[in-house]
């Protein structure tokens, strides 16, 4: 009987690390639309709170953002203190756009960050290459879940608009940077539809699987750019995604339609997925 105890208590101890090594994680990708355009009824100063109360509703453990300046970053954490953020603007300056990334710091704890620019001379800020329109750039950061103690290698980032060869090398560029051997999650604006485009090929290529293809439920379309409104008649248009590289299930996918009175919070619609990370 002594013995069986003992089985018995070890193969509990077994089952609660084997609990405790995985990690429930919520990962949102967010287009949140550059807080300067003129966009008159849409407007940042409009929409802000909506987009804030997205977030909250949402309630992402890590956000990647797209179009993201500054003081739209400091308006979000102004609101929101449970999140920290880690940004640059994309210019050589330091101005501009961000690929920001939020993350709740009860939940996540940043061990190391950086940025790199999608062009043949990476490590230079503000370069660009491959007949981009505009500079384009990926905030990364190695994360430690605080309860669990796993981690991961996070990425996101925004491609090229007009040019699909500046899409393809991007995507090259990142999938030769990103590293082997743990889990990794990438999010972002690509400016390509998922599962039809050459950049998105390259992705799953290099062992990357798009999380609305794998997800146990899914809600939402499968359109992710609305243009302040509800999403019409296209079927098909997923240009946000989250990739996943690792030992990963994913419990839902979902492409949320948050609006307040017929307000959205941006021109695209948020990307959440719901991951057990292994």
């Amino acid at each position: 009987m002594r013995i069986r105890c003992v089985i018995c208590l070890a193969a509990g101890l077994v089952l609660s690390v084997s609990a405790l090594a995985e990690t429930a994680l919520t990962v949102m990708s967010f287009n949140v639309r550059y807080g300067t355009a003129a966009d008159r009824d849409n407007h940042w100063t409009k929409r802000k709170d909506v987009l804030v109360e997205a977030v909250r509703t949402l309630s992402p453990d890590v956000m990647g953002t797209q179009e993201c300046l500054e003081f739209q970053a400091k308006y979000i954490v102004g609101k929101l203190p449970e999140y920290m953020w880690i940004g640059v603007g994309r210019e050589k300056e330091g101005k501009g756009e961000m690929t920001a990334v939020f993350y709740k710091k009860a939940a996540l704890a940043a061990q190391e960050s950086g940025h790199y620019w999608l062009s043949e001379t990476p490590d230079v800020p503000g370069s660009m290459s491959w007949n981009t329109a505009c500079t384009r750039m990926v905030t990364w950061a190695r994360f430690k879940h605080i309860a669990t103690g796993g981690t991961f290698y996070y990425a996101n980032t925004h491609f090229d608009h007009v040019s699909d060869l500046a899409r393809v090398n991007a995507a090259k560029l990142m999938t030769s940077r990103l590293p082997e051997g743990e889990t990794v999650v990438v999010t972002g604006d690509f400016n390509a539809d998922a599962e039809k485009s050459t950049c998105w090929q390259t992705f799953k290529e290099c062992g990357f699987t798009d999380a609305w293809l794998t997800a146990a439920e899914k809600a939402g379309p499968s359109v992710t750019f609305g243009g302040y409104g509800p999403p019409g008649d296209q079927q098909d248009g997923r240009i946000d995604w989250i990739l996943y590289k690792g030992d990963v299930t994913v419990q839902k996918m979902e492409t949320s339609l948050f609006n307040k009175d017929g307000r959205y919070p941006s021109d695209h619609y948020p990307v959440v997925a719901k991951l057990v990370l292994k």
